[in-house]
This record gives C-alpha cells, structure tokens and sequence, in this order.
C-alpha cells in the first residue's frame, strides 16, 4: 500500500474540490491511501471516501517555521507516508515541502497556471479561452508520481427521492454575488412551485435568510442550523441547487446534485466550475469583454458599475431551472 500525505489548508470550496478527484484516483489505484491534511471543519468532506484518512488540525497550533517543522515531524511520525501531495502550493506549504525534500522525501505540488490566469484576468486581452480544470491539476499531481487517473466529470446523485431547491444566494466577494435584491425576486418566483431551502452562515447571512424565510411563502432557511454533514446531507436530498461561483457549488459536485451557477468577475474559464457540472448550468453576462476581471472574485470593478451581475437577468436562471 502507498501512502500518499497530501495537504491543502484552505479555501472551503478548493478543498471541496479535492474531494471527487480522491475518490476516482483511488478507485482506479485501490493499492493507494491518502492522508489528508486540512482544516478540522472540513472532515466532513471527506467522510465517505474509501482509503482517505482525514487529519484536521489547527494551524494556530504552528505558527512559523518553528510551527510548521514541528507540524511536519508529527505527521511524518504518525503516517509514515510514502509520497507527498502540496495541493495547495502557498508559503505555508512551500515550506512544509522544504522539510520533507530536506528528509529525503519525494514532493509533487500542484501547478495553478498563475500565469495563465493573470493573462486571462487580463481586461485588455479579448481572446479569453478556456485553462484546465482545477480538478484536473490536483489529477496531474499524481500523474506526476507515475498514477494512471482518468476524471469522468461526471455527477453521482445520491439514491433516493429528491425534492426542494437549494439557494446559497451570498459568497466571500461581491464580485461573485448576484445583488441580493435579484435573489430575493428568484426566490419569489420559484418558491410559487417548489420549496426554496436558503442556505448560508454567518450572523448576518442567518438574519438576512431567516427574514426571507418569513416574507416568501413555501421558503425555509436552514442557515446556521446545520453542521457540514448535516448540510452535505441536505444537498444530496434536493432536485437542485442555485450557486454563486461559491463553495456550495462544490458541496452539491460532491453530493451529485446539478447545481445551476452565478458568476459576476469570475468565469469558467478559470478552472473552477463544479466537478461534473455543466457548462449549460452556467449562467452570466456573456457580453461583456472584461470579463472575468478576477480569479477571485475579490477584485474591485474595473468599470465601477458591476454590469456583470447588475445587468444578470434573473430570467436567465428560472429558464435554466425549468429546463
């Protein structure tokens, strides 16, 4: 059995993603087990994939060279690994990598296309084209240690009856966020036939959704009130999901359930649609040549008007629902 240590510490939705590109790898090398170093919240993403050994930690606890010398060490001592697997590729991991090179350990680390994105965030530049897939980078690591790994892109729905439609209407950066007046008037008008269930987090986010909740009928907010299991479990039960370019886009990748997906400064093209979700899920403003301005989203708007989600109308999305 090869042991593979990889680590990726954040964002939620990146180290989501890692997640369906685990389960194919090893059931195509089922002689090969992943620990997974993470945030401890994250376990949760991880609970059902055969040969995945989930490691949380918090990293206050190594803080510094010092921290992470020591991080390395205990990991080193309790999994004995084999290989290890930097999906991350930031200082922190930089330098984790150092000390197991220093150990005499083979190191593969992921290549983001920095480059490439930076070109393709590019305002000035009109031949926008599609980069690989941030799923398919994360395969390419252990490519890159002589793995054969083949992604089907494809979703796998949970078992069992489906109902309700999930809206997760809020991200971390207002360049991923359709206006929230936009999501109230899509909860409005879909809520006439399905149950809407809003999710989020966050004291803000809960007051927000829990005042939707009261003013639109056949609506129930579930933010705050689940734990990521429990959250993971409700997507996987829903017909459907509605998504910023966000983490809950890849919760519902990892549940198997079509997610239909928002984005403003951010697109496609970057890498990071959902693991097996469709391009014709994809919805935003298709006319607009600085789009995308950012990977991120976290950029301020270079036009200063945010047309790629003021000007999204929320027809866009009812059609994609309905079809």
């Amino acid at each position: 059995m090869t042991r593979i240590l990889a680590y990726r510490f954040s964002a939620f939705g990146d180290v989501a993603m890692t997640a369906p590109v685990f389960r194919e790898f090893l059931e195509q090398n089922p002689d090969v087990e992943i620990i997974m170093v993470s945030r401890k919240n994250f376990e949760s993403l991880f609970a059902d994939i055969p040969n995945v050994t989930f490691k949380g930690i918090n990293l206050d606890d190594y803080k510094g060279i010092f921290g992470l010398r020591r991080l390395a060490n205990e990991l080193m001592k309790e999994f004995n690994p084999d290989l290890i697997a930097n999906l991350h590729d930031v200082i922190r991991t930089k330098i984790l990598d150092r000390i197991y090179r220093r150990k005499g350990f083979k190191v593969f680390k992921i290549n983001k296309g920095k480059e490439e994105k930076e070109e393709l965030t590019n305002v000035w530049n009109l031949n926008k084209i599609q980069l690989k897939k941030t799923v398919e980078r994360y395969a390419d690591v252990f490519r890159a240690m002589g793995f054969n790994v083949e992604l089907s892109h494809k979703l796998r729905p949970a078992l069992g009856q489906k109902s309700g439609i999930g809206l997760a209407p809020f991200a971390q950066h207002k360049g991923k966020m359709l206006p929230l007046e936009k999501s109230y008037e899509l909860a409005k008008i879909l809520s006439k036939k399905q149950t809407i269930y809003f999710f989020g987090g966050g004291k803000k986010e809960t007051e927000t959704l829990e005042k939707w909740e009261s003013e639109i009928p056949n609506t129930k907010s579930l933010s705050g009130k689940l734990n990521l299991a429990e959250e993971l479990q409700k997507i996987s039960e829903l017909e459907l999901m509605i998504s910023m370019d966000s983490a809950n886009m890849h919760l519902a990748s990892l549940m198997g359930t079509r997610c239909i997906s928002v984005w403003g400064a951010t697109h496609p093209y970057a890498g990071f649609l959902g693991f097996g979700q469709s391009e014709n899920d994809v919805v935003q403003v298709t006319d607009l040549t600085c789009r995308p301005c950012s990977v991120f989203g976290d950029k301020e708007c270079y036009r200063g008007d945010w047309a790629c989600l003021e000007e999204l109308n929320i027809q866009k999305i009812v059609k994609a629902v309905n079809s």
